[in-house]
């Protein structure tokens, strides 16, 4: 795996659950409901990282416990209820349409994909004092 794509997963995934995190910096597993603190918590795809296209779709990726995302392969079908109630329900069809679209990124993409993610992650810091 390229290396930038895997620092970028990093940084997007510190994202995502501070995203999703309350302002005491619990997340809320989109799957099963469980209340985790953010540093312990993933972030799951609902459909796989492999599918380039989505995989830094803020839609696709979402706080999970480690139990629903390790150990339960994501636990689909509850994180599909989920993102139903999260987006609606054409949230799916668009996921299952996107899943297709061949997509690779340049270095450069990627480098500004970070420096985007790390200003966000510092925002959300701040504004939820974690």
């Amino acid at each position: 795996m390229n290396q930038y794509i895997e620092t970028l997963d990093n940084i997007f995934s510190e994202y995502v659950r501070l995203r999703d995190a309350d302002q005491y910096g619990m997340i809320r597993c989109i799957s099963c409901g469980k209340r985790v603190k953010w540093q312990y918590a993933d972030a799951g795809h609902f459909v796989s990282r492999k599918h380039m296209g989505l995989r830094f779709d803020n839609n696709n990726v979402n706080a999970q416990c480690v139990d629903c995302n390790r150990f339960k392969s994501g636990n689909l079908k509850k994180y599909k209820r989920g993102l139903i109630v999260k987006h609606g329900r054409y949230i799916i069809d668009y996921l299952e349409n996107k899943k297709t679209d061949i997509r690779q990124y340049t270095d450069y993409e990627i480098e500004l994909l970070c420096s985007y993610y790390r200003k966000q992650i510092r925002l959300l810091k701040d504004k939820k004092c974690l």
